[in-house]
């Protein structure tokens, strides 16, 4: 005789609504995504550039596209309530492998103290001006 599952099932759960965050980005709108999705607790926000939407330009720095990656995240965050102290998962994403340790002093300042599991992969981006793109899963509340 199989042990009896007491855990609630999925059709059980009570409903959350999802919540869509937009950056006002035209590629959101184009290529059919959210800049975050927040299901319950969960924020999920999507790979990010360095691209500024206020001046609609994108520095040539990685260094500084690394900067304006965590000020795109940290807008998208605090829309859904949440902050990059929530921050679980983080994976970096730089067609040239041989720089990402240039990003390190942006990447501790900004998670130093927070220190989530990471990842660090090596492709091609949208664009070739683009050096860095930074996608991020946090838990509300979690810290």
């Amino acid at each position: 005789m199989g042990a009896i599952d007491n855990r609630p099932s999925r059709l059980s759960r009570p409903a959350m609504t999802r919540q869509l965050i937009s950056s006002g980005s035209r590629f959101e709108e184009e290529m059919g995504y959210s800049r975050a999705v927040v299901d319950g607790d969960w924020v999920f926000v999507s790979g990010t550039t360095g691209f500024d939407y206020a001046t609609m330009t994108i520095a040539d720095d990685l260094v500084e596209q690394t900067e304006q990656c965590f000020r795109n995240i940290e807008a998208a965050l605090k829309q859904a309530g949440a902050g990059l102290k929530d921050v679980v998962r983080v994976t970096y994403i730089l067609p040239d492998a041989s720089q990402f340790e240039k990003c390190w002093p942006i990447l501790r300042k900004h998670f130093g103290e927070i220190r989530p599991a990471c990842t660090m992969i090596s492709a091609g981006l949208a664009q070739p001006g683009m050096k860095i793109e930074i996608e991020v899963t946090a838990l509300r509340g979690s810290s």
